[in-house]
């Protein structure tokens, strides 16, 4: 696509998400620590079962896949906004902002399209038990988490293409914490009709068809699990996917608010909040949602942190 951007515009300002010179401090310190948990609790959860020969199965192959758009979602945006947190010029390059909005669309595509896929999963290992090792083959896990990410590729580069069509001619403030396209598409001076048009048709189909597709299989997982006749079987059946849903729900209600609704309605200040829950916090949040609530992770977990332990002495 060729690059018709011939904007005056050369660097933006990001505002962050105060301007308060006190609040500065707990903002980097407390954003630090989110992000070094997200990093380290991603990074742990991959190497517990990459260490561990009984958790090389699907969900846990999609669970590693998740754990890494995780990190690279969180990595796009929170170093910058560190480093302009104690900056006196909290600028971005017109460049890095283009990259940031490349990246974070593609981790975020990427981890929609998971999340559903991992509900197929869900559903194939409650309602279909005896065909699972035939429905959840290694080759099929390959090939859609591979057409996961290529496709996560393709509909990040169609944004960030017609970004670079448009022009930024007047202020280049940006009252956020990164680069995301409402922000913006408010910014331009150029038609952006296509722009929104397309970023709509990308929320409906990635966000509200995976959404859809989840729903749809917890429909059919909560009607076999209710045919479940002992107490203690619903409760393992249910308890195999509670995980999951509570991640689905939480991350697919923030998304849907800030790319679904319309234009009309964008609220800086409200969007800053809802972008740092799908942005910063589910990173944080799902290894702990993932392990917490699984036996033989923590069983995993134990052991892999008994054999660190255990290796300075033995040596």
């Amino acid at each position: 696509m060729e690059m018709k951007n011939q904007s005056v515009i050369q660097e933006f300002i990001l505002l962050g998400l105060s301007s308060s010179p006190e609040h500065q401090m707990a903002i980097f310190w407390g954003f630090s620590f989110l992000y070094t948990a997200a990093l380290v609790g991603n990074f742990l959860y991959i190497l517990t079962i990459c260490t561990c020969r009984k958790l090389h199965t699907p969900m846990y192959f999609l669970l590693i896949n998740l754990s890494i758009a995780n990190m690279l979602c969180i990595s796009v945006t929170i170093p910058k906004m560190l480093q302009i947190t104690l900056a006196h010029r909290k600028t971005i390059s017109f460049a890095g902002c283009v990259t940031q909005v490349y990246l974070f669309i593609w981790a975020l595509g990427t981890e929609i399209m998971l999340l559903s896929f991992m509900a197929f999963d869900r559903y194939s290992a409650i309602c279909h038990p005896l065909r699972y090792p035939v429905i959840m083959k290694k080759e099929l896990c390959l090939g859609v988490v591979t057409g996961v990410w290529v496709t996560g590729m393709v509909d990040s580069a169609v944004h960030t293409g017609l970004v670079l069509q448009l022009s930024f001619c007047d202020s280049n403030i940006i009252n956020h914490f990164f680069c995301d396209l409402p922000p913006l598409f408010a910014l331009s001076c150029s038609d952006i009709r296509i722009n929104k048009i397309m970023a709509y048709a990308a929320a409906v189909v990635f966000t509200m068809g995976s959404c859809m597709l989840t729903l749809i299989s917890y429909m059919f997982i909560l009607t076999a699990i209710f045919r479940i006749r002992s107490a203690e079987g619903k409760k393992k059946a249910f308890s195999t996917c509670s995980s999951h849903l509570l991640v689905v729900s939480f991350y697919f209600s923030t998304i849907i608010y800030t790319y679904v609704r319309p234009a009309s309605s964008y609220a800086s200040e409200e969007d800053k909040v809802v972008a740092i829950l799908y942005s910063v916090a589910t990173p944080v949040l799902n290894p702990l949602i993932y392990s917490l609530r699984n036996k033989d992770v923590k069983q995993a977990l134990k052991k892999l942190v008994g054999q660190f332990l255990l290796r300075p002495t033995l040596q």
